[in-house]
């Protein structure tokens, strides 16, 4: 209980009660943003893919899917077809997206911060950040593999990943644990980072065959070697060619795969909360209400206001949707 009650309590994407002696504040803003509206219904919980409203509907980048959960459990994300819930007891269900009658139910008795579905195996991070993995057909459990529990961690945190008989576990303790779901054997660890605190993977890709991952303090790319670099990360958007974070000190970079830098600007004090790309430019949603529309090459920008309220915040594939509004960069 403790455990899971961490999760709930460091929501990093939540912007409530956030504060600062110094915000940003533009020199120039064009005029206010207009592609905005009420989605009517409040977003109560987010994963890394997926976001909870309070009709317990369930909205995905691409828009709702007709699934609902039940109230008593909270979202884990969708997988393989799949929509993945539980409860505090650690009771998992998953239900069919195409035909959401079709359901399947695991009684695990712990709680759990993320799993995944690939053909007929339940991967599970527990909130202990013990990882396992399950048959779905005969609930046998395959493998079970120890890891160090957690202090406190960020709210983002990435279900674990399929890789033909690989599954990588990526941890709530800053490493990508690989297990060969075949032969039922943990291979390798690989550290990403070894903070105490707030140290959980929240951003992981597989980009032109490097591993990229990501804790809130450093990014990995894996590839024949590993390299880390130390960032304080506060978004991460990939746009199949180039990886753009953001930063707690307001900077905006361009990375390559290999984590060199093509360029970079920085908005002094700016706090951004959300961060969407499309073919020629980078849009990013900033706290204190404004939305920045950048060029590529990060040279040329303009800055709109916007209005935003408190609340959960989950970035669809062309939509910012703030607790019950959106607002579309269409």
């Amino acid at each position: 209980m403790k455990i899971f009650s961490l999760f709930f309590i460091v929501a990093t994407l939540l912007f409530t009660g956030c504060s600062s002696k110094k915000v940003y504040e533009p020199e120039n803003v064009t005029n206010h943003w207009h592609k905005y509206g009420d989605t009517n219904q409040s977003i109560i919980d987010i994963t890394s893919d997926l976001a909870l409203l309070e009709n317990q509907k369930v909205l995905s980048k691409d828009g709702t899917i007709d699934v609902a959960i039940d109230k008593s459990y909270r979202l884990l994300g969708s997988s393989d077809g799949w929509i993945i819930s539980s409860n505090v007891e650690g009771n998992v269900t998953l239900q069919y997206i195409e035909d959401n009658s079709t359901q399947e139910n695991f009684t695990l008795k712990k709680t759990i911060a993320a799993a995944s579905v690939k053909n007929n195996i339940l991967a599970v991070l527990f909130a202990d950040n013990e990882m396992a993995l399950y048959n779905i057909s005969t609930k046998e459990l395959l493998i079970k593999v120890q890891g160090k529990a957690p202090i406190v961690v960020d709210s983002r945190i990435v279900s674990p990943y399929f890789m033909n008989d690989l599954v990588l576990f990526l941890t709530l303790d800053g490493k990508i644990v690989i297990v060969n779901s075949t032969l039922k054997k943990k291979l390798r660890t690989i550290i990403v980072s070894s903070e105490d605190h707030f140290n959980n993977i929240i951003y992981f890709n597989v980009i032109d065959g490097k591993l990229i991952a990501a804790t809130g303090h450093k990014i990995l790319s894996l590839a024949e070697k590993e390299i880390r670099v130390k960032y304080e990360i506060r978004t991460i958007v990939y746009d199949n060619k180039d990886i753009f974070i953001t930063t707690k000190q307001g900077e905006v970079l361009s990375l390559t795969p290999d984590l060199q830098v093509n360029a970079k600007t920085k908005f002094p004090f700016a706090h951004f909360i959300g961060a969407i790309s499309t073919d020629d430019k980078l849009y990013l949603l900033e706290k204190e209400g404004y939305i920045i529309e950048l060029s590529k090459d990060l040279l040329e920008y303009t800055v709109y206001e916007v209005d935003i309220d408190d609340g959960y915040i989950f970035v669809g594939d062309k939509t910012f949707y703030i607790d019950d509004e959106f607002i579309s960069i269409k």
